[in-house]
C-alpha cells in the first residue's frame, strides 16, 4: 500500500520549515521536498550579506535567533535554520526536485527527480530566487555574465559592469570596487533604488558622487560582447571595455510549475497566483501557497517576517477541513 502523506511541502526554505513545524505540532504526517540544499535561496545569497530584518523577526517555531549584531548575516541564518531543522527532527528530502503535481482521485501525486509520492494536501513554498529575470539582450549567455553575486575577490582588478540598483546590485558594486575592480553601474531608473538598506545607501551615493563608481542612469544594456559592453543611454549608445557583467535584474517564482499544478495566475504583468488570504488555499482544492511565491512578480511584498504566519493559517485550514469531514 502506497504511503499517503497528509501534507507534502515543496520547498525547504524558512517558510517551508515553518510549515513543517506547524504540521508536526498538529500531529500531521508531512514531508518537505527541496530541490537544492537546506534553505537553498539563502545559501545562494551573497556571502557577506546582512539581512534588513532583525534576527527576532526572522525566527520560526518560537526558537530564538541569537546573532552577534541586531541584523544577522547569511552564515548566521544558515546555521540558525539548520539547527531548526535538526533540533525539530524535520522530515526533509534534499537535492530532490519536484517536477509535477497531479490530481489522482482525492489525493495528489507528486513526481520528483527521484520518485513519486502521494499526499492529501500540497503546500508550495518555493520562494523566487531560482529563476533570474533576463535582460534578453545579445551576449547574455556569454560565460562572463552572471545573474548571481557571491563574493568580491574573484573580480579584483577587473572591469565590472553591475546591472541594477537594488540591495544586491549595490552590495556587488561596493564590494567589488573595494577589492580593486573598476566598477560601472547600469541603472534603468533615475536613481539608486528606494529600498536599498538605509546604512548602505549613503555609501553608494557618495562613491558615485566622487566618481569612484561610474553610473549610467536611465540606461539599459544593449549588447554584451567578449571584451566590451554596449549601453543604451539617454545620449545614445556608449561602448565600454569590460571583463565581467553582474546582472542583478531581479528574480521570479517558478510560474511554469504553478501552472502545471493548476494554480491560476492573474492576466496582468504581476502574474499574481490565485489564493484565499484567510486560508492560503489556491483555486486548486487542497493546494496551498506560503511565503514569497504568493506575490507573483511583486517579490518585495512577502518576506520571512511577514509570511511566517502563512504556516499557521494553512495548518489551521487543513485541520478545520479534516474536522468537518469526520
Amino acid at each position: 500500500m502506497e504511503k499517503i502523506y497528509d501534507i507534502i511541502i515543496v520547498g525547504g526554505g524558512p517558510i517551508g520549515l515553518a510549515c513543517a513545524i506547524e504540521a508536526k505540532k498538529a500531529g500531521l504526517d508531512y514531508l518537505i521536498i527541496e530541490k537544492g540544499c537546506l534553505v537553498n535561496s539563502l545559501y545562494n545569497y551573497p556571502a557577506n550579506m546582512t539581512f534588513f530584518s532583525t534576527s527576532e523577526r526572522i525566527e520560526i517555531g518560537n526558537v530564538p535567533f541569537v546573532s552577534n549584531n541586531p541584523k544577522p548575516t547569511r552564515p548566521e541564518a544558515l546555521e540558525y535554520y539548520r539547527r531548526i531543522a535538526v533540533s525539530n527532527h524535520l522530515f526533509i528530502h534534499l537535492q530532490e526536485k519536484v517536477l509535477d503535481v497531479n490530481r489522482v482521485g482525492d489525493n495528489y501525486e507528486v513526481v520528483t527527480s527521484k520518485q513519486k509520492y502521494c499526499a492529501k494536501n500540497i503546500i508550495i513554498a518555493t520562494g523566487f530566487y531560482d529563476i533570474p529575470v533576463l535582460m534578453d539582450v545579445p551576449g547574455e549567455d556569454l560565460q562572463k555574465v552572471t545573474h548571481y553575486y557571491k563574493e568580491p575577490h574573484f573580480y579584483a582588478m577587473q572591469k565590472v559592469v553591475v546591472v541594477g540598483a537594488s540591495n544586491s546590485a549595490v552590495d556587488a558594486a561596493l564590494e567589488t570596487w573595494r577589492k580593486g575592480a573598476e566598477v560601472t553601474m547600469v541603472v534603468r531608473g533615475e536613481a539608486i533604488g528606494r529600498r536599498v538598506k538605509y546604512w548602505v545607501k549613503p555609501d553608494i551615493e557618495n562613491r558615485i558622487k566622487e566618481g569612484s563608481i561610474k553610473v549610467y542612469f536611465n540606461s539599459t544594456i544593449k549588447e554584451i560582447k567578449e571584451k566590451e559592453v554596449d549601453i543604451q543611454t539617454p545620449g545614445g549608445i556608449v561602448s565600454i571595455e569590460n571583463d565581467y557583467v553582474i546582472a542583478l535584474t531581479g528574480y521570479q517564482p517558478g510560474f511554469d510549475f504553478l501552472r502545471r499544478a493548476g494554480v491560476e495566475l492573474s492576466s496582468d504583468e504581476n502574474l499574481q497566483p490565485s489564493y484565499n488570504p484567510d486560508t492560503m488555499e489556491t483555486n486548486k482544492e487542497n493546494i496551498y501557497l506560503a511565503g514569497v511565491v504568493c506575490g507573483g512578480m511583486n517579490t518585495h511584498v512577502w518576506f520571512i517576517e511577514n509570511s511566517r504566519e502563512h504556516a499557521v493559517k494553512i495548518i489551521e485550514a487543513i485541520l478545520r477541513k479534516r474536522a468537518q469531514s469526520h
